[in-house]
């Protein structure tokens, strides 16, 4: 089976990369990949679609999902658009193409796509149905958290097995979960004027120590919940409190949120009941507000067998990947009843930015992950 080549996969990331699709508004780019792949549109509203296409096996093999995410990281306003501007343009140099979410999400669901033409256009017979599925909502955002994954699943498009393509050259068959805690820390409203003269318990001042007692908690955390593939991390990542317009009043209390990631061997109840133990012995409260149980797959599933073969016919070799901590659309799958294994793309060598690290991909990596993809599906669908 003839492998589409580096000029197509060029074509295809760049195609992607040119809609933008943020969280949350994600259809016109789910209708271009519709329309590539003969596949259909699955709305979920106004703004928010899925995109998935079928090739029908003879009902007499397990069908298969080729999954991708195609949502990047929110711009709700204008302050919040990436540098490079409200007007997506792909640059092309050489082997590498840049532009926003080009590395992921983008690239990787161009493999997905790259992978459905392979199959479909050698004509081979399928056992199974091969489905192209790219999720809306897949970003560890308050609008996606998996709600495409989740609304393909409960549409019809429910397979025997899955293959989430995202960042990682290796196959993984178990990642972390996620809970999400706001914490409150609080004090006195008072006026800088006054400071001396009235009871002084500034939220502000509270808060940052608790900030640096959680980030330290967090490392010990860590220690203690890492095992198989996953080191389950955590960080403060959003924080408010008092009014830009006037720093000369102190608020009655700040708020920040903690992301805590969730070994598929931990609750979140136990994790919560963890937490809030170091938050009330600060002195401050904290409410779960989110929480995605970490999930794995039996290492001996079809579908992880047959990805860990394809690593060793590629490279000679499967190498595990150990020390993750990024929660994908796999949890929603594995929820959901789906044994599902991870592979992606490796990062592109030199690049230590997270930012054009997700933003910058190698189509020479794009060949490699597409035939790898073509690989699995043949030995489970085909």
């Amino acid at each position: 089976m003839t492998v589409i080549g580096t000029d197509r996969l060029r074509e295809l990331v760049a195609g992607l990369v040119r809609i933008p699709s943020p969280t949350g508004d994600e259809r016109a780019l789910a209708e271009h990949i519709a329309a590539e792949l003969g596949g259909r549109v699955q709305p979920l509203g106004e703004r928010q679609a899925n995109a998935v296409a079928r090739l029908r096996g003879d009902g007499t093999g397990p069908d298969l999902m080729l999954y991708a995410p195609i949502d990047t990281m929110t711009a709700v306003d204008e302050r919040d658009l990436p540098p490079e501007g409200p007007e997506p343009a792909p640059e092309i140099e050489g082997d590498l193409v840049t532009g926003p979410g080009a590395g992921n999400p983008k690239g990787h669901a161009a493999c997905v796509m790259a992978a459905f033409e392979t199959i479909r256009d050698s004509g081979v017979r399928l056992k199974g149905d091969v489905i192209a599925a790219f999720g809306a909502g897949g970003m560890p955002d308050r609008g996606g958290q998996g709600v495409g994954c989740s609304f393909l699943l409960e549409q019809g498009y429910h397979p025997d097995y899955a293959v989430i393509a995202k960042p990682g050259w290796s196959a993984s068959h178990e990642e972390v979960g996620l809970a999400w805690f706001e914490v409150t820390v609080r004090g006195h409203h008072t006026y800088v004027g006054s400071r001396h003269r009235l009871p002084y318990d500034n939220a502000i001042a509270s808060a940052a120590e608790v900030v640096l007692a959680i980030e330290t908690w967090a490392e010990d955390y860590t220690v203690r919940h890492t095992s198989g593939q996953v080191a389950p991390q955590a960080i403060v990542g959003a924080i408010e409190g008092g009014w830009w317009r006037m720093p000369a009043f102190t608020p009655a209390a700040c708020r920040f949120l903690v992301d805590v990631r969730l070994s598929p061997r931990d609750t979140p109840a136990q994790v919560k009941r963890e937490f809030l133990t170091l938050v009330h012995g600060l002195g401050a409260e904290a409410e779960m507000v989110l929480s995605i149980p970490g999930t794995s797959t039996d290492p001996g599933s079809p579908v992880v067998r047959a990805a860990v073969g394809a690593f060793e016919r590629l490279d000679g070799h499967h190498v595990p990947q150990e020390g993750m901590s990024g929660a994908t659309d796999a949890n929603i799958l594995r929820s959901r009843g789906v044994p599902t294994v991870r592979v992606g793309m490796p990062k592109v060598a030199g690049i230590t930015d997270f930012a054009l690290g997700m933003n910058t991909v190698d189509v020479r990596e794009m060949a490699r992950l597409t035939e790898l993809l073509v690989m699995i599906a043949s030995e489970v669908a085909g």
